[in-house]
């Protein structure tokens, strides 16, 4: 981080009349929650995330951008048998730059790296872990170069490569190998009334955690993505991912996700938005097939009420487990700060869908209640 810093100073200082802006912000969050049939009944946690950065445009067609933050938490578990325990850490949340040219621009660092275009049930989540429940987005970066190049009639491409990431992302069924390197890209076309897109990545899997053998350390991994989406009135998209192990580990040897999804604005009151889409996953030995398959059904119903208050309804339906998941988050924009009371109720059964690090609701089973409040300064 202190060499990635000096280096932008070293850069920024070369000219007098290039226009710089240093700034430094942070989003400062408390959580409580109760889950009274869960084995932890009570949570609070406290979170700070510190970001500095730092833009440089010597002038109107290169920039040089800057940022680091970091993640800050403590958490404090409540057990039904009287007990309680307490974790906390400081970690790099974001340590990037990144170079712009007129049609292209270069990232290199802890950085979010996204595509795809599905909004809550997502087969090319390859990089992140965004809960669609979670208002703060909280996800872990990923050490990475990526390289973008963006063309004139709109279309672009892009080529990433990987290294020193270690922790299962989206639906990975396993870890990746921590000192095998990974890569890959993305081609996004827009054709009439939307856009198609293709992607690629390899990667070397650890499996011996879903496979119980230590043979399966080092699993070489090649997956294929395809997504597009429409506006036609309705919002029309469709997201799926190949995944291929080289090695034959059983059932997890392929995988196959596909997401078929749809959303509408319709014009009651302030507008009422409608987001329903459907992801089906498919597991099988010998190839594409299904010999093992999951079906998940996911409904997103958001509604302003005034300039201050929004009203978002949140619910998953497991058609395998015959179990539904709901959540119904109430948000208020104090004038400094924003508030959020949730009400949820997860079954055991349901699908995962966030980031275990960031301490949000897929950690806990049954009905609950939670509340939050978050300050940006």
């Amino acid at each position: 981080m202190k060499h990635v810093f000096l280096m932008v100073i070293l850069f920024g200082s070369l000219s007098l009349d290039a226009q710089r802006t240093f700034n430094f912000d942070g989003q400062l969050s408390g959580v409580a929650n109760y889950s009274p049939d869960n084995t932890i009944r009570g949570l609070l946690n406290g979170r700070y995330l510190p970001e500095l950065n730092y833009d440089w445009k010597p002038d109107s067609a290169y920039s040089w951008y800057f940022e680091a933050s970091a993640n800050m938490y403590g958490s404090a578990y409540f057990y039904t048998s009287d007990s309680a325990s307490i974790e906390g850490d400081v970690r790099a949340y974001r340590i990037w730059t990144r170079f712009s040219g007129k049609q292209y621009e270069v990232r290199l660092g802890l950085q979010k790296i996204d595509f795809g275009s599905a909004m809550v049930l997502r087969p090319l989540q390859w990089f992140n872990e965004i809960d669609p429940r979670d208002p703060l987005a909280i996800t872990d970066g990923v050490n990475a170069v990526l390289v973008k190049y963006y063309f004139l009639n709109n279309a672009n491409v892009w080529f990433w490569a990987l290294y020193g990431n270690q922790d299962p992302r989206g639906f990975d069924l396993a870890g990746s190998h921590k000192n095998a390197p990974e890569f890959g890209g993305r081609f996004q076309y827009p054709i009439p009334k939307g856009e198609l897109a293709l992607s690629y990545h390899h990667r070397t899997a650890d499996a011996t955690e879903i496979t119980d053998n230590p043979g399966f350390e080092q699993v070489p991994e090649n997956r294929i993505g395809l997504d597009g989406k429409w506006d036609l009135g309705v919002g029309l998209w469709f997201e799926g991912a190949y995944i291929k192990k080289q090695k034959n580990i059983g059932l997890f040897t392929h995988q196959v996700l596909a997401t078929l999804g749809m959303d509408y604005t319709f014009g009651v009151g302030s507008g009422l938005n409608v987001v329903a889409e459907h992801l089906m996953i498919g597991y099988d030995q010998t190839g594409i097939g299904f010999a093992a398959n999951y079906n998940t059904t996911a409904l997103n119903i958001s509604y302003p009420i005034g300039f201050f208050d929004n009203l978002n309804m949140f619910t998953t339906y497991s058609w395998e487990a015959e179990t539904a998941s709901f959540f119904l988050n109430y948000q208020h924009d104090f004038r400094r700060v924003t508030g959020f009371f949730m009400v949820y109720y997860t079954p055991t059964t349901t699908l995962d869908l966030g980031n275990e690090g960031s301490d949000f609701v897929n950690s806990f089973t049954g009905p609950g209640l939670r509340v939050m409040l978050v300050f940006n300064h």
